[in-house]
């Protein structure tokens, strides 16, 4: 009769099997067998189908490289240094822009597709956790951003000419102020729909990137323009708001459209590589020297985030009336929600 297991060395046994990623199931099988891994081509497909539409977005692009390099080969073939030398491959492939840091942001998403895809295949007891080749290269460093707060003189002229020029310069003016004013992300106003619209208290609700919500304050000026646009280009409640004159949806390719178009009217714009970002830093730098860190936090949609400043960042949460209140102070405007004797006029 066999001598029964003591409940210590069964348990010690069952960690160390959870650690190196192997099931009671994988014991039973007969020796030599080995459970089939997929090919890139044929988990890549089914990892971009389980993603977000922002998370696709990011990594489509570099999977289908991958797919085209390694198609053909397991998962469990590649070894963390041939991922080290498709990142170099693929970074020097970069496409060299004005504003481009030397590929380190392909080399980046490179990596986080990776990993997204081992990630997945772990999670799916395809391959064991040490055996991610991915996890086991390094990010490329990221360079310190060049974007800074606009002038206010430097931020009047690409107000101007937004709203002057191009063949549909109303967009291009509400594009440009609805990013000053709420500090949006881009895909915060391309997902806007009319329904997001709080007309009686002039909110707008923003969806933006890790699949966050949340209120953000415009002014009577701006909720006007929008509602302006909504009956003049025939968005649905419950379709996308920001429409061309033809009644399209806009895309992604109109920031580029208009950022290129006033990159010919101001040099400086096309020199620096300005972008929509750019007036998002601008706002918030802006709010944070008037109304102070907690108030830029909130109003950036950042109050929730587990990167910024640790634990502080719990004990400085600003409410919606105070980032009203900031609205306010920026646009020179009254608004429902803000907190009238705190008001500061814009200078």
């Amino acid at each position: 009769m066999a001598t029964p297991m003591r409940p210590e060395l069964a348990e010690a046994a069952r960690m160390l099997l959870d650690q190196m990623g192997i099931t009671p199931e994988d014991l039973l099988q007969a020796p030599g067998v080995r459970s089939q891994v997929p090919t890139f081509s044929e988990y890549v497909p089914v990892v971009l189908a389980a993603l977000g539409d922002g998370a696709r977005r990011t990594y489509g692009n570099y999977l289908r490289k991958v797919v085209d390099r390694w198609g053909d080969r397991r998962l469990d073939e590649i070894t963390p240094t041939e991922v080290e030398t498709l990142m170099r491959q693929l970074q020097g492939e970069a496409v060299r822009r004005r504003n481009s840091r030397g590929g380190s942001s392909t080399g980046e998403h490179v990596i986080a597709a990776l990993r997204c895809v081992y990630r997945r295949a772990v999670a799916d007891r395809l391959i064991a956790d040490a055996d991610d080749p991915a996890r086991k290269v390094a990010k490329p460093r990221r360079p310190t951003s060049q974007r800074i707060a606009l002038p206010d003189e430097r931020l009047g002229e690409l107000v101007v000419a937004a709203g002057t020029g191009g063949q549909d310069p109303e967009l291009d003016a509400l594009i440009v102020r609805f990013h000053i004013e709420t500090a949006c992300r881009r895909g915060g106003l391309l997902g806007l729909r009319p329904m997001d619209l709080d007309v009686q208290q002039c909110l707008a609700m923003l969806r933006e990137k890790g699949g966050t919500y949340r209120w953000q304050p415009v002014s009577p000026t701006l909720m006007t323009f929008l509602l302006h646009h909504v009956h003049e280009r025939g968005a649905a409640p419950d379709q996308q708001l920001l429409r061309y004159l033809d009644g399209r949806p806009v895309t992604r390719r109109r920031y580029d459209g208009l950022f290129e178009r006033l990159g010919r009217e101001l040099p400086w714009v096309a020199a620096q590589g300005v972008s929509a970002h750019w007036l998002r830093h601008t706002t918030l730098t802006w709010v944070e020297r008037v109304y102070g860190y907690g108030v830029a936090l909130a109003f950036a949609g950042h109050a929730e985030s587990p990167n910024d400043t640790g634990t502080t960042a719990r004990y400085v949460k600003a409410t919606l009336q105070e980032i009203a209140t900031a609205l306010a102070g920026l646009t020179g405007e009254p608004n429902p929600l803000a907190l009238p004797e705190k008001v500061t006029e814009a200078e």
